[in-house]
């Protein structure tokens, strides 16, 4: 255990707990999870040492981007109302909060074997009569996902070897390929961090027709480049002590996983800590590229939606 943080082979922390989970290390009652990293002196420290130029990038891909998404979800659907008599409109929307860029929260995926979410909570404690808000989008949203993070721009880290892939195929990203990409960028990690990894995978996206986006959105099982599931690269997370991982990848990691738990069961429901998917990292990737620094302040606020599983994450990178 170092500085009272235990160490990634102490994991679980009780007996009979999921695999690597950390259930009470911030108590017993805690909803948080990694985001508990994100103290007020992390976060003001970030923003003195990050915000210098103040230009400001956006994260979110366009709600309407996935056409059709995968695993059967619902599109995104917008209708702009006219008001009978005024020269007013309104928005109506419908969304499933996985169909574009998205934190996944604590509600989203829980171990498949145990059917635990992070904290125990279980299926019943967000369904049916009795169910509470407990996990809820909610939670992350009161303070949001701010302070420093960084981009690991795999993408051009794969170019420069010569390590071309088809984004349509599954590949797993190992973490020795993180980590060579973050030195040869120059880039270093602090606790609280916010990990962003640069696959491809939206930009390959629109290059494609509708029929290629088809074929992607209709494939069983549906499968995608991401980071590779395991213990190694679970470990590597944990002892940097990320407050969450997000990408431009589908999934995250490589899907479908072929070992368990996956890094959604382990850091959804093992750790508590947010998952960010689809984020739309090419404007961002080049402003690093142009600038040669890789760190910045992100600004990210959830929608405040009690009992949700998820969220679009309203991002902004500020330079």
């Amino acid at each position: 255990m170092e500085s009272g943080r235990p160490s990634f082979d102490q994991l679980p922390l009780k007996g009979g707990d999921p695999p690597y989970s950390a259930w009470g290390l911030w108590g017993p009652d805690d909803e948080l999870g990694t985001l508990n990293l994100l103290t007020n002196d992390v976060v003001a420290k970030a923003a003195k040492e990050e915000v210098q130029s103040g230009v400001r990038i956006s994260l979110d891909w366009p709600l309407d981007k996935l056409k059709p998404p995968s695993f059967g979800r619902q599109a995104f659907h917008q209708k702009l109302v006219a008001s009978p008599g005024r020269t007013v409109n309104d928005d109506v929307i419908t969304i499933n909060t996985q169909s574009s860029s998205q934190w996944d929260g604590l509600r989203h995926f829980a171990y498949q074997k145990e059917k635990l979410f992070y904290g125990g909570r279980t299926m019943e404690d967000f369904h049916g009569e009795g169910a509470s808000k407990v996990n809820g989008v909610q939670v992350m949203a009161e303070h949001g996902i701010c302070g420093r993070a960084v981009l690991v721009d795999h993408l051009s880290y794969t170019r420069k070897h010569g390590k071309s892939f088809n984004f349509m195929d599954r590949r797993s990203i190992p973490v020795s390929e993180i980590k060579t990409a973050a030195v040869e960028q120059g880039t270093s990690f602090h606790p609280g961090d916010i990990l962003f990894i640069r696959s491809g995978f939206t930009a390959m996206y629109e290059s494609l027709n509708d029929e290629e986006k088809v074929s992607i959105a209709t494939s069983n099982p549906p499968s995608f480049s991401g980071a590779e599931t395991g213990s190694e690269f679970a470990r590597w997370v944990w002892e940097r002590q990320f407050s969450a991982v997000a990408g431009d990848a589908p999934a995250f990691e490589a899907w479908p996983p072929k070992e368990s738990p996956s890094l959604h069961e382990i850091f959804l429901s093992g750790w508590g800590c947010p998952i960010g998917e689809l984020f739309d990292l090419e404007p961002l990737a080049r402003h690093c590229e142009e600038k040669g620094r890789w760190s910045f302040f992100l600004a990210s606020v959830p929608l405040k939606n009690p009992g949700g599983a998820a969220s679009p994450p309203n991002a902004m990178a500020i330079f």
